[in-house]
């Protein structure tokens, strides 16, 4: 019997796009399960509202994003990653966290392991360091960086996020995935992935992109303040809002 499940990541705080993603992978009664790769908070300012959604499944699992695990730096006095008007909008972000959702955010792993008709499948939000942080982005990737990077690993596909592009490379030792990201696009579209393991191993990968409604959510950014917004509309939404002012 063939299985299927469906990738998400990078959600950052857009929870219109989270819930048109799940409402679309609900209608798929043959997806099993549903991996998140990290990033659920960050950038958008949805954060209670995502965290509520996503704590209240039993059929997500997920691992951490390095936004995840700046706000939960912050949140208990450690120094994050982030730096200038980053750590500021962590912080702004932090500060806003309802803090029944701090147990949930602490319980992610950095990675995930699974296995589908024999397949072995490995997720991450993006690709470790030996000493398990993760490495600065690679803007162009390809199949031999990537198996020059995971040559000691047995997993037949491997999905990550963090780049907010689609990766879809098929080497000679595996596959690799991101669907790129759910809540950041230059369009009112949120992308997610599904993967279908058939029984002889067979893979079949189709890439989703919902459409949803996110004036509301662009627009929000400017009425509740949120830290380094023009910068945050430009760079991660293309400036969608304007049209609507």
């Amino acid at each position: 019997m063939s299985e299927k499940i469906a990738i998400i990541t990078d959600i950052h705080g857009n929870y219109s796009a989270l819930k048109a993603v799940l409402d679309d992978i609900d209608k798929d009664q043959e997806i099993k399960h549903t991996y998140c790769l990290g990033d659920l908070v960050g950038i958008g300012y949805e954060t209670n509202e995502v965290l509520q959604l996503l704590s209240s499944r039993a059929d997500i699992s997920f691992v951490m994003g390095n936004h995840d695990e700046a706000i939960l730096d912050i949140i208990a006095g450690r120094e994050p990653y982030s730096r200038g008007s980053e750590k500021i909008h962590h912080q702004w972000i932090a500060s806003h966290l309802d803090r029944k959702f701090i147990p949930f955010l602490k319980e992610i792993p950095v990675t995930l392991e699974s296995v589908y008709n024999s397949k072995k499948l490995y997720f991450v939000h993006y690709h470790l360091s030996e000493q398990n942080d993760f490495i600065p982005l690679d803007k162009e990737p390809s199949d031999k960086k990537l198996d020059e990077h995971y040559r000691a690993s047995a997993a037949d596909i491997i999905c990550f996020g963090h780049h907010h592009v689609i990766h879809h490379f098929k080497s000679k030792e595996r596959l690799y995935l991101n669907p790129s990201s759910l809540g950041c696009n230059y369009q009112p579209l949120a992308p997610y992935v599904v993967v279908m393991i058939g029984e002889q191993g067979d893979i079949s990968v189709s890439f989703k992109e919902v459409p949803y409604d996110n004036k509301e959510f662009l627009l929000g950014f400017k009425s509740k303040n949120v830290p380094d917004a023009d910068y945050i509309l430009k760079i991660f939404y293309g400036d969608q809002h304007l049209k609507y002012m």
